[in-house]
């Protein structure tokens, strides 16, 4: 457990395997609740007691409960005196666990919408729910097995045509049960459904951002002490809050070093080093190394090839900065929540791997020092929102995510100066076309790729023969899936003529329609 989380009052999340899980601690976070989320198998006894739970969730999750040996959470969770949700497989463990029957298949099984409607008796966690004229709520079913009996102090509050028990609630223990997810975006009242369960439960409401600042301040100073700090600095959102909030914490003890590695975007290394060195007075040392890792990246096109040359010189070059910063006992890293999620497998064991882009390559083992990382406790929208309260303004909060490796993995081929300009420069008129249609916040990432392809154009009287370009833009809630985004054929238009008219080298622009799966966000 987090050691500040312990001044809030918190709920527990039992996983049980679910896909969607993150989704219920996203949902309680935004009302304003703390919540961990932990696999089941290390909820024991111990732990229940050290936690000290307000309220518990059972997530869902693949398995069967009439399988022998199935997840389970310790009996002592019914005994702790406090609410309890159980969602979909966490619905059927409990009628399970506390004396009912759960049945697989027999022809009532149900996957994707669903429509549920209420039964006479109201309660206070349906508050809000039913309210339409036509007395239903759209719920996302996702189930093989189901209750067939009640265990002893349940009633049924709501029902659908595959699941009798679609709403369950035993009201004298405050242990209530739903067969659907909503946590999920296609249950779309599903937040209402959680907030009548924590308001239930007695949550204050307590977990603000101005909070976790004073907070994490604290924490930071209780650990580095009067020691010092180095932090790897991208000028991405995570490294800059985690920058800004560390400044604040311990001043002059940090250092941040920003390595430009000559495959940035347009005025980024200046706009970056500016806003922290100048605007905010950090320490910031400008690590300006284009040539050596254009040096190394000549001739190279295998993209695989491209990021472990990379990534292996920036690990060099941070450390050689590193090594100059007198006395800096610790490293400071932008992980957060859902990297330590996870970090932790279901399985229980560690898993295969943490997002390389959130773990400087092994650095803090190799160079004897301590991590700090003081937003592992957060999503992507309350960095977000930390950053606000911290007076970052909106252009760096508000940024579209920037690989580690830069341009190199949007100029597929070899990598020249001359493409990297190129690349740039149409870069910059298609993200000023997104800016100026006022576009850009609802585009989770947009960028362009310079294509190893030269075609043959016609401008003015002359003939041309240079690169074509592929333009990008996805929405997507967390980079795990997304979509492509629909602009209009005008704006389309507009902006391939912007480019070629005012992109020398480039007389040839397209537009990628592909979707995260099959394709991958970035080009390599």
């Amino acid at each position: 457990m987090e050691e500040h989380a312990r001044h809030h009052e918190r709920l527990l999340i039992i996983d049980f395997g679910s896909q969607v899980t993150q989704l219920i601690a996203r949902r309680l976070r935004e009302l304003s609740v703390y919540c961990e989320i932990h696999p089941y198998q290390n909820v024991t006894d111990a732990f229940l007691d050290e936690f000290s739970p307000k309220a518990v969730i059972f997530s869902g999750g693949p398995d069967s409960v009439t399988r022998e040996g199935s997840p389970r959470p310790p009996r002592k969770v019914y005994d702790l005196g406090v609410p309890i949700l159980g969602i979909c497989y966490g619905q059927q463990v409990m009628m399970q666990g506390l004396g009912g029957r759960v049945v697989g298949g027999e022809g009532t099984s149900e996957f994707g919408r669903a429509w549920v409607e209420p039964a006479p008796d109201r309660i206070d966690l349906l508050k809000g729910w039913f309210m339409d004229g036509a007395g239903r709520e759209q719920v996302w079913m996702s189930h093989g097995d189901h209750v067939a009996e009640l265990a002893p102090g349940f009633a049924v509050y709501g029902t659908s045509p595959g699941a009798p028990f679609a709403i369950t609630a035993d009201l004298e223990r405050r242990f209530y049960a739903v067969q659907f997810h909503p946590e999920v975006h296609h249950t779309p009242n599903g937040k209402t459904l959680y907030e009548n369960f924590v308001r239930d439960a007695g949550f204050a409401g307590d977990w603000t951002m101005g909070a976790y600042r004073e907070e994490a301040v604290q924490k930071i100073r209780d650990q580095v002490g009067d020691r010092k700090v180095i932090c790897a600095l991208s000028g991405g959102v995570d490294s800059s809050v985690a920058a800004a909030l560390l400044h604040e914490a311990i001043g002059d003890q940090l250092t941040c070093v920003f390595v430009d590695h000559g495959l940035l975007r347009l005025n980024e290394a200046e706009e970056v080093v500016g806003m922290f060195r100048d605007h905010m007075n950090l320490q910031v040392i400008h690590a300006q190394e284009q040539d050596l890792f254009l040096g190394e990246l000549e001739g190279v096109s295998d993209p695989e090839q491209k990021r472990k040359i990379i990534g292996r010189l920036f690990i060099d070059v941070f450390q050689k900065h590193a090594n100059d910063i007198e006395g800096a006992e610790f490293l400071a890293q932008g992980t957060l929540y859902p990297d330590v999620i996870e970090s932790v497998s279901f399985s229980g064991g560690p898993s295969v791997t943490i997002k390389s882009h959130h773990n400087v390559g092994g650095l803090p083992e190799k160079m004897g020092l301590k991590l700090v990382e003081p937003l592992r406790e957060l999503f992507k929208d309350e960095v977000r929102a930390l950053g606000r309260e911290l007076g970052l303004p909106d252009s760096f909060i508000g940024r579209h995510p920037f690989p580690g490796p830069g341009l190199a993995i949007r100029c597929p081929g070899e990598i020249t100066t001359d493409k990297l300009e190129i690349l740039r420069k149409a870069d910059a008129v298609y993200i000023d076309q997104i800016r100026k249609h006022g576009l850009y916040d609802e585009i989770w990432q947009a960028f362009v790729a310079i294509l190893p392809v030269r075609t043959v154009g016609v401008m003015g009287d002359g003939r041309t023969y240079d690169y074509a370009c592929a333009l990008r833009a996805v929405t997507s809630v967390d980079g795990m899936t997304a979509d492509y985004y629909p602009f209009s054929h005008d704006f389309l238009g507009e902006t391939a003529t912007r480019i070629i008219n005012e992109v020398k080298g480039i007389n040839r622009v397209t537009y990628d329609v592909t979707s995260k799966p099959p394709g991958t966000i970035e080009w390599e």
